[in-house]
């Protein structure tokens, strides 16, 4: 019988990677069949691709921070902690996503114009908010390693901690950008609300529950 590391590691880890990488090569293959070095792809970047491929990173992006929270509750609900294994590969997805939507704004919107960039974050605050969120991203990827946890010892947790703000952030750019229907930036919002009300409860009952009695002699 199969035991649990090894489902883990043969099973869900290979499935969890393979889903977070299939946005990176739909992306690929649109990119491929727009130059015409493929006749097609099941992504097509329409009429706007700079505007389709912004999209194509940023919800990635998003939805994989947004799975980094829900580790915690699923795991406890559950009782599977290999669960919290799966952190760092969405965390570094996430971190990876968040870079190429920042890539493709910078080099195929702005034509690598960094006067340009930089008075776009300042004029347009949902891109301010969106690159502080990428600034406070990446050295939460930077420091994901074993080497940086041991090194770090107690700041590590405090430091990751910043996660909860980065995804705010996150949803909060996301709202800003969008112009008409905030229906699906409500649903992260909502989400994201669930989440953060969880780790709060939980904060709670951890903080209320009376000390263990004393054992009598």
């Amino acid at each position: 019988m199969l035991n649990v590391t090894a489902l883990y590691r043969f099973g869900i880890k290979p499935i969890v990677f393979a889903a977070c990488a299939a946005p990176a090569a739909l992306m690929t293959l649109g990119i491929l069949a727009a130059v015409g070095k493929i006749p097609s792809s099941p992504m097509d970047l329409g009429a706007d691709p700079v505007d389709r491929l912004l999209h194509a990173c940023g919800i990635p992006a998003l939805n994989m921070l947004l799975i980094t929270l829900l580790v915690t509750p699923a795991r406890m609900l559950t009782g599977w902690s290999h669960l919290l294994r799966l952190r760092r590969m969405l965390g570094l997805f996430a971190a990876f996503y968040a870079l190429a939507h920042f890539v493709v704004y910078a080099w195929l919107d702005q034509g690598l114009d960094l006067a340009a960039v930089g008075a776009d974050i300042i004029k347009r605050p949902y891109i301010t908010i969106g690159m502080l969120a990428l600034l406070l991203l990446v050295p939460l990827a930077i420091t994901s390693t074993n080497r940086m946890m041991r090194r770090l010892g107690r700041r590590w947790q405090k430091l990751h901690k910043l996660v909860y703000l980065v995804v705010l952030l996150g949803v909060w750019h996301y709202w800003w950008q969008v112009k008409k229907d905030i229906r699906e930036p409500l649903l992260y919002f909502a989400i994201f609300g669930v989440l953060m009300a969880f780790r709060a409860y939980r904060a709670f009952r951890v903080k209320s529950a009376p000390a263990t009695a004393p054992e009598r002699t």
